[in-house]
């Protein structure tokens, strides 16, 4: 049996709402810029969000970042800590390891890399950041153009870190751990040198930083934010990401209880559009898909990639047509503001009588079902 809350949609007009960050929030955490009317955006690749440049640095002084992914990468782990790191102003570049740019991660997302990794070899970073996941892990271990990037970057004194699998399956091997102290999933702690282990979520030891998982993936890249941009931008990040724990706050809160029972294995739908944030996609099929749920990613755009609020590009399992003729147990939003106007339409149509086919057709299926919404969606919705 699961617990959920039923959304209540309300028909208020949308220019009557007001964006407002929580009274909680510090004044210094800047929150979502608040979106234009509805209709008046031209849909076009987005651009980086004003949280997103909220501490970039000039030209001069742009840190460069590298996340390797390979086929297994574990998904939430790339995606934090590239959405978090150019959020907070660096130059990330996604590498692929593998002949082709576009990569299946461990738990079945297609994410697409900026560049390959054969590209990288001659340029100079600021941090080089490891990735886990299985088989992940592995490829990227056995790339052996990586491991000279790597093996360059901690002799010449500058940052590199690794979370999850890659301390142990590629550090190791590779001889980056030695001198250091060194954390990674317990399904691996086993494998690192008993003095040298430690069971902290975040290890910071020299220029070495390593990390535990992808529930640990935000401290973990936070901690480089720290490391890079120095306290008050890691602060501001955290709080602007709503990262930290309240203790004040409750964790959820049910509104018009209902209990779903299943006699099979719950269908989400996770609609995606350009602009998005590929952090709560990416968390979202994630987590439901290791809890053995089927979880479709439908594109709204023309094509099935859609390019999300950090230049991310990620590829839906298909586009909203081919998925609008299913049922589905719940549908959850993760919108952004520079891109409420796809997901606004399911009650805009409804409410002007207008039947529409693709996103409508799916949601007017599924409206007796449960739907969920993040960020800007449980205000613009």
């Amino acid at each position: 049996m699961f617990s959920a809350s039923k959304f209540l949609l309300s028909p208020a007009s949308l220019p009557a709402m007001a964006l407002r960050p929580p009274s909680y929030l510090p004044a210094r955490c800047a929150p979502y810029s608040r979106p234009p009317p509805f209709g008046s955006v031209a849909r076009a690749t987005p651009c980086l969000s004003a949280a997103a440049t909220a501490v970039s640095s000039s030209p001069s002084t742009t840190k460069k970042v590298l996340v390797p992914i390979a086929m297994g990468t574990e998904e939430m782990e790339a995606i934090i800590l590239a959405g978090v790191l150019r959020r907070a102003g660096a130059d990330v570049t996604l590498a692929s390891v593998e002949d082709e740019l576009e990569v299946e991660a461990s738990c079945g997302t297609h994410i697409v890399a900026d560049k390959p990794i054969a590209a990288c070899t001659d340029q100079v970073f600021d941090l080089v950041a490891l990735p886990g996941g299985m088989p992940g892990s592995v490829r990227l271990r056995d790339n052996k153009i990586l491991q000279r990037i790597t093996v360059r970057q901690a002799e010449e004194k500058r940052l590199y870190g690794a979370i999850c699998a890659a301390p142990a399956v590629v550090l190791m091997p590779w001889g980056l751990h030695r001198g250091k102290k060194v954390t990674c999933h317990p399904s691996f702690i086993g494998d690192l040198p008993t003095f040298r282990a430690v069971e902290s979520n975040v290890q910071v030891s020299g220029e070495l930083t390593t990390s535990r998982g992808p529930g640990t993936a935000f401290q973990f890249a936070l901690s480089f934010v720290k490391q890079l941009f120095g306290p008050h931008a890691a602060e501001d990040m955290e709080c602007t990401l709503m990262a930290q724990i309240d203790a004040d706050l409750e964790r959820s809160t049910e509104v018009n209880k209902v209990e779903w029972s299943f006699d099979h294995n719950p269908q989400v739908l996770i609609p995606i559009a350009n602009g998005l944030e590929e952090m709560e996609i990416i968390m979202l099929a994630d987590i439901l898909r290791r809890a053995n749920i089927n979880v479709v990613l439908a594109s709204v755009e023309k094509s099935t990639s859609i390019v999300g609020s950090q230049l991310m590009e990620i590829v839906a399992d298909q586009c909203i047509l081919g998925a609008s003729d299913s049922k589905y147990d719940l549908i959850v939003l993760p919108v952004s503001c520079s891109a409420f106007h796809i997901f606004i339409w399911a009650d805009l149509l409804e409410l002007s009588g207008c039947t529409s086919p693709k996103l409508y057709r799916s949601y007017s299926r599924n409206k007796s079902k449960q739907t969920g919404c993040m960020a800007g969606s449980v205000i613009l919705h």
